[in-house]
């Protein structure tokens, strides 16, 4: 999970494109990317850590252009710590292309040995975002026949790229000279969104961005999502032309931007993020009726933030009183993005505090978004018996995380899941819980879908049903050797 941005202007970019990864913040904190083109020049910017402390007035000053994309990362691939693996990426033929990634590449042992065998091209990180930049470049120079390039020789070569990468992705890319390339993988796991605003003067600006808040932010007019295998390519002079470059498209996104990732306030797919985590709640409530006399709990709790529209409707749904008793520092980042298990454990008690007048004496039912690793989960139930609470149910608007999470969420080894191979109630004495109570597969894939034509969602991480069909417990095993978190 990432947050990329792309804007093609009537003036400079850069200031649209900071402010535009402000907004993007909560989906990558570990490093942040800038990049712009004027004329035929590329001026880029990237660094370790959040957006506010990474670009100083004279970086600014320096991205030049009324074109441009940018990128938060949250690290999937590649090592947090190094600031080469940070995005945007560039490779200088043909024409130069800067290209930012979102997602997931599921056959990259497949592909670096192809890049270097076969396609001749040098990947100077481990990356899976340089390789899938050079994949792009490597297609579209095979479609180049003179010195100029045009539309349909760019979606081309994102047909080729389709055929030769497995996983998810979402891209935006400037090719130097020409404008900006966005596509969505054949089955839009991630969020792609495209707007435009059109000046007094007449003239159209286009973005493309992870969630429809940076739209509506910018004065936008929300066009619509980037479908699934589709590209759209922006001129220079602000002309959009999009084809479908997938041979069997299928929209299944991921169910996870829905319980955690995407801020509430975004719609993606259709899909209204609040909307969607209220009816959570609400099928969350039900459940927790059918499992447990819930007569004698006092009060209801959300761990702030993403959890909150659910825990809202947990409490009216079951006439109980809904309480805040969490205080949260929002000057420390998500804890289930942070790069490495001590740092997340760490960050916790700085990033949460119980209220010990909500709790003494009080029977408190704890509402989560998900529970991955329960390092978090364990915390919480220990800080809540600290702060005086007699029992804590503990339960979360999303299934049992049992499986890695493959498709762009740092969730690659199965011994890290704290639902992996243990049962309910085994959970619940792991966390230190009186009781604990999961949502449903089915009532998580209704609550999400509902009044929507989507039949299915990205479920991987609760079924362990990979949906692009590539996956194969060889490579889960080989995820698990190979990528720390």
């Amino acid at each position: 999970m990432c947050g990329i941005v792309g804007i093609v202007s009537t003036e400079p970019v850069n200031q649209q494109i900071y402010d535009s990864l402000l907004l993007l913040q909560h989906r990558g904190q570990d490093s942040t990317g800038i990049a712009t083109a004027d004329g035929p020049v590329f001026h880029i910017n990237k660094a370790r850590g959040q957006v506010r402390e990474a670009f100083r007035t004279r970086d600014m000053r320096s991205l030049l252009g009324n074109i441009g994309l940018g990128h938060v990362r949250y690290t999937t691939k590649g090592a947090a710590e190094r600031e080469e693996e940070a995005q945007p990426f560039y490779v200088n033929a043909p024409y130069g292309i800067v290209l930012v990634h979102n997602g997931n590449l599921t056959n990259t042992r497949e592909l670096s040995e192809d890049l270097f065998r076969i396609d001749r091209r040098h990947v100077n990180s481990t990356s899976d975002t340089e390789m899938l930049l050079n994949v792009l470049a490597t297609e579209l120079q095979g479609q180049i026949t003179g010195l100029d390039l045009d539309p349909d020789q760019v979606f081309q070569a994102v047909s080729h790229v389709h055929e030769r990468v497995e996983g998810s992705y979402a891209v935006i890319a400037m090719i130097a000279g020409y404008g900006l390339l966005a596509f969505r993988d054949p089955f839009g796991i991630r969020p792609l969104i495209l707007g435009k605003r059109t000046t007094e003067a007449g003239k159209d600006e286009w973005i493309v961005a992870s969630e429809s808040l940076v739209l509506e932010n910018g004065d936008y007019e929300i066009v619509r999502d980037v479908e699934p295998g589709e590209a759209v390519f922006i001129t220079l002079d602000g002309q959009m032309i999009s084809r479908q470059c997938a041979a069997n498209p299928r929209l299944v996104p991921c169910s996870f931007e829905y319980v955690y990732l995407a801020r509430p306030d975004s719609i993606m797919n259709g899909i209204s993020v609040y909307e969607a985590r209220l009816r959570m709640g609400d099928r969350l409530a039900n459940t927790i009726a059918t499992h447990m006399d819930h007569g004698d709990i006092d009060v209801v709790m959300p761990i702030p933030d993403s959890s909150r529209p659910a825990a809202m409707q947990v409490a009216q749904k079951l006439g109980i009183e809904y309480r805040e008793g969490f205080y949260k520092n929002r000057y420390v980042g998500r804890t289930f993005i942070m790069p490495g298990q001590a740092a997340r454990k760490r960050s916790v008690r700085q990033k949460l505090n119980a209220m010990g007048t909500e709790f003494r004496g009080k029977n408190v039912l704890i509402v989560d978004d998900s529970i991955v690793r329960g390092t978090t989960s364990k915390q919480i139930v220990e800080m809540a018996r600290a702060a005086g609470a007699n029992k804590v149910t503990f339960t979360s608007a999303a299934p049992p995380v049992r499986f890695p999470h493959v498709y762009g969420i740092n969730m690659p080894s199965r011994a890290e899941l704290v639902a992996h191979d243990r049962k309910i109630p085994e959970i619940a004495r792991e966390l230190g819980a009186d009781h604990m109570i999961y949502q449903e597969v089915e009532d998580l894939q209704a609550a999400i879908t509902e009044g929507t034509s989507i039949d299915r969602l990205d479920l991987s991480c609760f079924t362990g049903e990979y949906v692009t069909g590539t996956v194969t417990p060889e490579y889960l095993e080989w995820v698990e050797r190979t990528q720390l978190s």
